[in-house]
């Protein structure tokens, strides 16, 4: 019998498995040109949407940034300090929705990555974290997260779709993907079995559906344009060109000179 769970909780066992063939560091190197080109002198980070805290780890050893990196589920949250023991990394790690961050400070950088901002279904949604951003940001904090296109859905299918393996820790999972054009909607839905050690004989059987409100450009650009954020630039996949509306991944620089110190 198959089990439904909120999302990013049985996946949290296979996450960094579906991740395997992303380059963090290569990620962490893009942020980090973004940051020394907008940011005279960062030091504080705060990641949201943080998973396995990959990226943030990806940062630490640049060595010059003092990290918190959080994430809303609790799974993944386990998961990620898991890693950062291992590592003996020094960032903190705590359990923090991004539509209700407290926490009593500022950072310099506030990032999110690999389309956070996608799984917030409306325009709604995406003012409240920007509302809850600023809470945690001074006049000269910048706002760095990424968010794909519907371009990219309609490509990323091809490689998404039927995805399927076995894990080091004793999970398969196979992936379904399919994009909603009309909806502007993706959906990722991953079957996920707990093996035996045999590695065959099903455990334990659980379903996860993913689903992605795709945003452009433009619609992007004008929700920002409704809230106290200027965008200090936006940039094509990973490297320093603008983005283009035949962008398949756009990352935003923000940020809120209003704010008050």
């Amino acid at each position: 019998m198959q089990t439904t769970k909120p999302t990013y909780t049985t996946l949290a066992e296979i996450y960094d498995a579906v991740m395997k063939d992303v380059d963090y560091d290569i990620w962490a190197d893009f942020i980090d040109e973004v940051i020394q080109v907008h940011h005279p002198d960062p030091v504080t980070i705060l990641e949201l949407a943080c998973g396995t805290a990959s990226l943030s780890l990806s940062l630490e050893k640049l060595g010059c940034y003092d990290i918190t990196a959080t994430d809303k589920s609790e799974a993944m949250t386990q998961k990620a300090i898991e890693k950062a023991r291992k590592q003996q990394a020094s960032i903190a790690l705590k359990q923090i929705d991004f539509l209700d961050i407290s926490l009593d400070q500022s950072f310099d950088i506030i990032v999110s990555i690999f389309d956070s901002i996608n799984y917030l279904q409306n325009r709604e949604e995406i003012l409240q974290m920007f509302n809850q951003v600023k809470k945690v940001m001074d006049a000269n904090s910048l706002f760095i997260f990424d968010f794909t296109t519907p371009k990219n859905s309609i490509q990323a299918i091809d490689y998404l779709d039927n995805e399927e393996d076995t894990t080091e820790n004793g999970y398969h999972f196979f992936r379904k993907s399919r994009y909603d054009a009309n909806q502007q909607i993706h959906y990722n839905t991953f079957e996920i079995n707990k093996l035996a050690d045999d590695g065959a004989t099903i455990l334990e059987s659980f379903t996860e559906e993913h689903r992605q409100r795709v945003y452009t450009f433009k619609q992007m650009q004008d929700i920002v344009d409704e809230t106290d954020f200027r965008m200090v630039a936006a940039y094509n996949e990973f490297d320093l060109d603008k983005a283009t509306n035949d962008s398949l991944r756009i990352t935003m620089v923000l940020r809120c000179p209003d704010i008050q110190s």
